[in-house]
This record gives structure tokens, sequence and C-alpha cells, in this order.
């Protein structure tokens, strides 16, 4: 088989680096890539959100199937794209990604459906917003309600902060567009989570627990990021509390979609807080975790490819996954100033 994985990322090389271990993967593509990734499959120079030239890209070379990591081309669509040219691809189609590429709709959706989340409210006008935050107080959490490369969600201690953040946000757009609506709800304490799932739509098939940390600075200080690390598993994911997230989170999400109109296949992601065993959403990602996927793939014992094409030929019923028992952790280098303003392009030596 020839296998296209797109993005550029530690994610996107792990991907390439599991998927070659498959005996049945002759060659591989990865569109942009990077240098790590140029040393394991051959690179073509198409950015991950230039939809139609991947498709054509993919049909010219003759792709059997193609992997997306990042979010912005499945909410862009580029599954849709795949599919109406007859091209096997692995993701999220437009109108499920908005599970990720939407907080409000992500959070409404959990509240129609009775999946456990923080209490929230949504705003479209920054007064409003910042009248709210008055009212209740701090700590509190203000979100941009579309994609920030995980930097949306901020955490405030003083009502001054989340003031700030909402400006930050709607009034400066440091997000772009991302920041028309926030979504602010209440701060919730415990321990976070992340916890991912294949599905097809129909059936969830988990993948071993993780943890991130978004922080910048040890001692979980300083402002959120895409994550500075990862590892796996999760300790505070015992037997219980992973039954739990199966028949709380993940399985009624994947119903809820369905209900919705917005079919459900891919990698279901869910950033969680949990405290005294019970598990609350923080929200949904429509894609494999970065850094998370370094460690899980880096455990996955099976080979990945099956259980990839068993999710997009809706028989993942059929699939079955074996981790290794050894933990892995996935530590992130990023240059100075990151998440903020920063240098790009420097060596890494």
């Amino acid at each position: 088989m020839r296998v296209l994985v797109v993005g550029s990322g530690g994610r996107e090389h792990t991907l390439i680096w599991k998927l070659k271990q498959s005996p049945r993967v002759k060659q591989l593509f990865a569109a942009p890539g990077n240098a790590g990734i140029a040393e394991l499959a051959e690179c073509a120079d198409i950015g991950a959100s230039e939809v139609r030239r991947l498709a054509d890209f993919a049909a010219k070379r003759g792709i059997d199937l193609t992997v997306v990591g990042p979010e912005l081309p499945l909410t862009l669509g580029i599954v849709d794209e795949f599919e109406s040219r007859g091209l096997r691809i692995f993701g999220t189609n437009q109108q499920a990604a908005i599970l990720e590429g939407s907080k409000v709709f992500a959070k409404r959706l959990m509240k129609k459906y009775k999946i456990p989340t923080g209490f929230f409210q949504t705003f479209y006008r920054v007064e409003d917003a910042k009248r709210y935050i008055q009212d209740v107080g701090a700590p509190i959490v203000v979100k941009a309600d579309g994609l920030a490369s995980g930097k949306g969600a901020i955490v405030c201690q003083t009502v001054k902060e989340a003031l700030d953040a909402v400006k930050i946000i709607m009034e400066d757009r440091v997000f772009g567009d991302a920041g028309e609506k926030v979504v602010v709800e209440e701060f919730l304490s415990g321990e976070e989570a992340s916890f991912l799932a294949f599905t097809d739509g129909e059936t969830v098939l988990p993948m071993a627990s993780s943890q991130d940390h978004k922080a910048v600075f040890d001692d979980d200080k300083g402002p959120n990021t895409g994550g500075m690390g990862a590892y796996s598993p999760a300790p505070v994911v015992t037997d219980e509390v992973h039954r739990k997230i199966m028949e709380q989170v993940m399985i009624p999400t994947v119903k809820a979609m369905a209900a919705e109109g917005r079919p459900y296949r891919g990698v279901l992601y869910a950033g969680l807080m949990i405290k005294g065993g019970e598990p609350k959403t923080l929200e949904f990602n429509a894609r494999f975790g970065d850094p998370e996927a370094q460690p899980l793939l880096m455990r996955m014992e099976s080979d990945l490819l099956p259980v990839l094409e068993a999710v997009v030929d809706r028989r993942l019923h059929e699939a079955d996954i074996h981790w290794r028992p050894e933990p892995a952790v996935c530590v992130v280098m990023a240059a100075g100033g990151y998440p903020g303003a920063h240098a790009k392009g420097k060596a890494i030596s």
C-alpha cells in the first residue's frame, strides 16, 4: 500500500514511524512533512490546509490511504473532498469536525445529551461576557470558540485576568475569527487526562490512557500551550474511571453526533478533568493528540494500518488493539517565547 500522512509535527512523525512497521505499507508520503519525517518518507511540498492540492497529489500518486494529523484540514473539509473523488482517507468529515472546531457547539451538545461537563455560558458580545464574569467571580475559564492551536483556553485566577482574557480573544482577536464567540465556564479542579478512541460511528475502540501537560513551565505554571509533554498510561485513569469515561462520555458522544446528523468517524479525543473518580469533559478534539500520539503509538503493539482501515470501512467491531505494558513519555522542545511571539526556523543541534 501507498500511504500519505498529512501534517508536519511530532504527531505525524510518530504516525509515519508506526505505519512504516506495517508489512503491507510499501511506500510512505508526507505533506508537507519535516526534516525528521524525510528520513522515513517522501515529503511533498504541500501545506496541510491545501485540501485540493492534497487530493490531486493523492490521485496522481495512487495513494491507497491518507491519514490526517492536524485539525485544520479536517475543519476545512479534507475528508469530504477526498471522499467525493473516491479516495480513501482516515479522519472526521467537516460536519463531525465541528466538535473540535466550535467550543460552543461542543458544550451545547454535552448539555443536550447530558455528557458530564462544567457549567458554562456562551457570549457573542464583549460587554455581556465581562458583565457575567464580574457577577460570578473567579477562578473561571475563558475559551475562544474556534481553533487556536491548543492555546484558546485561558484559566483565570482573578476577575481581572478573566476580563483581560475576553479582551485578548474578542477585541484584540489574537486568535483571529476563532474569537468571534467565547465560552465562559466554571473552573474544574482535579487531575487532567486525555482519553482517545477510534470510532467508525458505531463501535468505539479505546486507546490506552494518557496525560499531557499544557502549561509552558514546570509545575503547571505559565500560559497554556499545545502541549509540552505527555505520558501513557495515566495512573488517574483506573479501570473504574476508564469504564465511566466510556459509558458516560465516549459512547454517548458518538451516539449524540449520529443523532445530530453528524456521524463521527476517526479519532475521538476527550480532554477530561477527573476528581474523586468522576470524569468531566473539558473539550473534544477530532484527531490524534499532539503530543499524546507519541507515547500512545510507542506503546501500541498492534499494527496501526488495519485499525485505520477498519474505521474507514466501518467494520471497527472486527478490530482489536494490544498495548505494551511499559510506560512511554514524550518531552517537547520549543523555541524561547512560545506560546507567545517566538523565533522560527532555528536549527536544532
